[in-house]
């Protein structure tokens, strides 16, 4: 397990920095401030002792354990528990890489446990430690800070899939037909997106909800408004997203289609035109076989043959010739194979 940062913190200030989870524990009960405790990718052993300190459920502990969960916010008697799911876009690869943290809220605590690169839940500290006065509006003040971290880091991600989608509605209409892969993974990557964004609104709403009920600082309350506004912003630019990528994709099918049935009517078309030579070279070499064949029989010289001594046998095999091969072509001519 990577402790990546434990502290207490007194009236919006960090007034004790432990160097193990056992002073943290001793700190926050002594100085009677807010524990927030930063973990990383722990294991089932290695986090039972923060679950056993703060009596954290055993359900949401595996949750937290196991990640790969779905956002969601859960109530067990004091301790509020959310998953959420962050995202950021890699330029190089042009993917989208998605992370998990799970936040525990107690009245004198804050556990993260972070699966992932994102969030960069040091920077939200280190923006709350600067803001003394939201710190002071106790634990719930260190879950609207990470919440609104995620949600304001969907932006550039929306903008690296929207800058993707605009470059495959080039290659696509540019008559690139391996575009159909591309799509289809950015598909995935935006369904998987719409995932993470999508009940943030609904949560957010329990959440304001819930803090009204449980008396939580109405300031908190309208800040939560506002990560709210982004969130369903976001929805509706993935929702957008999700269904121009369809369109494309159909698109897509529709020019390869077209572009199929143009190269199968190009090869009927050159089948056609070699039937015609086919046919041209038949006809020819048939008209030529007769003069041909007639030559051929009147040279074996037998003396028996008809009019091999007649006068006019000559001229005889001469126009006979020509007969069958004016014959030939005509017929041929006729049935349009010259």
């Amino acid at each position: 397990m990577t402790i990546v940062d434990s502290a207490v913190y007194v009236d919006g200030k960090r007034a004790v920095e432990p160097d193990s989870l056992k002073e943290t524990y001793e700190a926050c009960h002594g100085q009677s401030g807010i524990a927030w405790i930063g973990l990383h990718r722990p294991t089932a052993e290695e986090f039972s002792s923060v679950a056993e300190e703060f009596g954290l459920h055993e359900l949401a502990v595996e949750d937290a354990v196991k990640a790969h969960q779905r956002p969601k916010l859960d109530r067990y008697g004091d301790t509020l528990f959310v998953v959420l799911k962050a995202a950021r876009y890699l330029d190089r690869p042009e993917t989208v890489e998605f992370g998990e943290v799970h936040v525990f809220i107690g009245p004198d605590f804050v556990v993260t446990v972070r699966h992932g690169d994102a969030p960069d839940v040091r920077e939200v500290r280190n923006r709350m430690e600067k803001d003394i006065e939201l710190l002071r509006r106790g634990p719930e003040a260190i879950l609207y800070a990470i919440m609104d971290r995620i949600v304001d880091d969907y932006g550039p991600v929306v903008a690296g899939l929207e800058n993707d989608i605009d470059e495959i509605e080039t290659e696509v209409f540019g008559g690139n037909a391996g575009v159909s892969r591309r799509t289809y993974e950015l598909s995935r990557e935006v369904i998987e997106f719409q995932r993470a964004v999508k009940p943030l609104s609904g949560m957010l709403t329990a959440l304001i909800a819930g803090f009204e009920k449980y008396g939580v600082d109405p300031e908190l309350q309208r800040y939560l408004r506002d990560v709210q506004d982004h969130a369903i912003q976001v929805t509706e630019q993935v929702a957008g997203f999700r269904d121009l990528l369809q369109n494309i994709l159909s698109v897509n099918l529709s020019l390869v289609g077209l572009q199929q049935n143009e190269e199968v009517k190009a090869l009927t078309e050159a089948s056609i035109e070699q039937n015609d030579e086919v046919k041209k070279i038949s006809g020819w070499a048939a008209i030529l076989f007769a003069p041909t064949l007639i030559a051929g029989i009147y040279g074996m010289n037998f003396d028996h043959i008809p009019e091999l001594h007649w006068l006019f046998g000559y001229p005889f095999a001469l126009v006979l010739m020509m007969l069958v091969c004016v014959s030939l072509f005509l017929v041929f001519k006729r049935r349009g194979w010259l």
